[in-house]
């Protein structure tokens, strides 16, 4: 009971930045390898799905509130990310990450490098593309990060985010409130996948789940209350966190 109640604390925590600006993952998947030493990889990252997708859902449902989201580029874009996610998990299975492991932190450097540099980047919402040009551009983000999330994973909703924000023109709060459905989307995939080996924990992943999905609510009221500048600056402490947790992965674990 004990492992249960710190592992939810996780959650909510992970809920909560989850939905400000994506990122959960650094907060919980620790926690369950920290909490279940002997417990198989792919069943912790079952549960770990298994519990977030409620709050990533939760969380775009907030957003849709108060945010007018496209939806018609969104819809498609989230059908693509699902694709791309199940190809990506496909792919896993003939091939080894090892090398994009390496690339991770370089290139997530890179991201907060540019967000950095410009310091106007995602703090006024003025989307450059519109109608179809705008449904094919948010598609072809989804196809590639869901690729990327199904056959790695780690920093995907803050490449949603980034991408939105960079080739669509949006606000941090936009792009935030419409990586969470494409998000969502590349969850559905990895739970489907892990399930039907039965890599998920469902007693746990149900209480993780109400957990993240009140962290969700606290995080998704942040940062509509606070807007772009709160989103962007959260953004830029996760990327950080990523730089700092892949490198040490990669080059010195």
């Amino acid at each position: 009971m004990t492992e249960l109640a710190l592992v939810a604390l996780a959650s909510l925590f992970a809920g909560c930045v989850d939905a400000i600006v994506g990122g959960g993952g650094l907060i919980l998947v620790p926690a369950l390898f920290g909490m279940y030493p002997g417990a198989s990889p792919a069943t912790l990252l079952g549960t770990n799905k298994g519990s977030g997708i409620w709050g990533t859902a939760w969380a775009t449902v907030q957003f849709a509130r108060r945010v007018q989201l496209p939806w018609k580029a969104l819809l498609p874009a989230a059908a693509a990310a699902l694709a791309g996610s199940f190809a990506g998990a496909w792919v896993l299975t003939l091939a080894s990450p090892e090398g994009l492991r390496k690339a991770l932190p370089i290139v997530l450097f890179a991201v907060l490098a540019y967000t950095l540099a410009r310091k106007d980047l995602g703090r006024h919402h003025a989307p450059r593309l519109q109608g179809g040009v705008q449904t094919l551009m948010a598609c072809g983000i989804g196809v590639a990060v869901g690729f990327y999330d199904g056959f790695f994973g780690p920093g995907a909703g803050s490449f949603f985010v980034f991408l939105f924000v960079r080739l669509l023109g949006f606000d941090f709060l936009n792009a935030s409130a419409s990586a969470k459905l494409l998000n969502t989307a590349t969850n559905a995939a990895a739970l489907l996948l892990l399930a039907s080996k039965g890599h998920v924990w469902w007693h746990v992943a149900a209480v993780l789940a109400l957990a993240n999905v009140a962290g969700s609510l606290l995080g998704t009221r942040l940062a509509l209350r606070h807007g772009a500048g709160f989103v962007r600056a959260a953004f830029i402490l996760v990327v950080a966190a990523l730089i700092g947790k892949t490198g040490w992965d990669a080059f010195l674990r």
